[in-house]
């Protein structure tokens, strides 16, 4: 433990927990790098273990204040119960064929995306939640409604480990049938890089929020895929359509970058004012970013 104290940092950078064959042993110590690192910058301060927690309110009773976490934080809590904190977490991920796309030093968009939600689902299954899986493509590959046992979080890893991507994107219709099969409200989380028609993406996202559903956009991105940052001549091939484009890249940077940003600044906005958390995470980001972005939502429901 001492060791991993002094080394969690690296266990949350993609380049490295990527050598890992086991997607189980990424997704601990993904997690447990990620726990040290909530006691250290730039988390100090907030613990995992007060998702269990909610902040006092006016009418609580006195003798359920947590005078332990009291004296960690100086915030007085109130400990939930069982029933309380249980949650229900439908995540969604994106196999299509664009996910394959990596630039040099980086890891695949699925590789990333896969090792984030095995994180994200042993990070649940440790808090008692029920977590379920979905992946996606052009039509629902894999569904698996949420459950808490450790055996099942088996079989999710089984699934998430070897992805690969294939086929063309509909995100829209998969995740209206998704938001169909969700019949208890909970948390919804979509990683993707949305690379779909946008307005369909957006109504398909707002699908969810009519029915009461929380939540999490992870937008996953290579960072050449945002700065268009390529050499002299190139051969642009899409990997869904293969069709191909020979041109230099200096003479459209420009305009590709205005244009990946309106795309990105657009899903952002219209996932804000429809109180969507959205997060936009490169490949070389550690995942950090995106966990505490869960674990910040994690403890607003309640």
């Amino acid at each position: 433990m001492t060791q991993l104290n002094n080394d969690y940092r690296k266990y949350l950078n993609p380049s490295i927990i990527s050598k890992l064959n086991s997607l189980e042993l990424r997704a601990r110590l993904v997690v447990e790098g990620f726990m040290v690192g909530l006691h250290k910058s730039p988390y100090h301060g907030f613990s995992v273990e007060f998702t269990e927690h909610r902040s006092y309110q006016q009418g609580d009773a006195i003798k359920d204040i947590d005078w332990k976490a009291y004296g960690k934080t100086e915030k007085f809590y109130i400990k939930q119960y069982e029933e309380e904190t249980n949650l229900k977490s439908y995540i969604l991920l994106d196999t299509s064929r664009s996910m394959q796309y990596a630039s040099e030093g980086n890891v695949p968009k699925l590789e990333y995306a896969s090792t984030l939600v095995a994180a994200l689902c042993y990070l649940m299954v440790k808090q008692q939640d029920a977590v379920g899986l979905t992946l996606y493509s052009d039509k629902i590959n894999k569904y698996f409604p949420p459950k808490t046992s450790r055996a099942y979080l088996q079989e999710l890893l089984k699934q998430l480990t070897g992805i690969s991507a294939s086929d063309k994107t509909n995100t829209a219709s998969c995740l209206n049938s998704i938001a169909e099969k969700i019949k208890r409200r909970g948390l919804v989380i979509i990683v993707s890089d949305f690379f779909d028609d946008v307005n369909s993406i957006l109504s398909a996202l707002k699908h969810f929020r009519y029915q009461k559903n929380e939540v999490i956009v992870f937008q996953i991105l290579d960072p050449l895929e945002r700065n268009f940052a390529f050499g002299n001549d190139a051969i642009f091939k899409d990997l869904e359509t293969e069709d191909e484009l020979t041109t230099q890249p200096y003479q459209i940077q420009k305009a590709y970058i205005q244009a990946m940003a309106e795309f990105i600044n657009k899903i952002k906005t219209e996932c804000l004012n429809s109180n969507i958390e959205y997060s936009l995470i490169e490949t070389s980001t550690p995942f950090d970013k995106a966990l505490f972005r869960y674990i910040q939502k994690r403890s607003r429901l309640y």
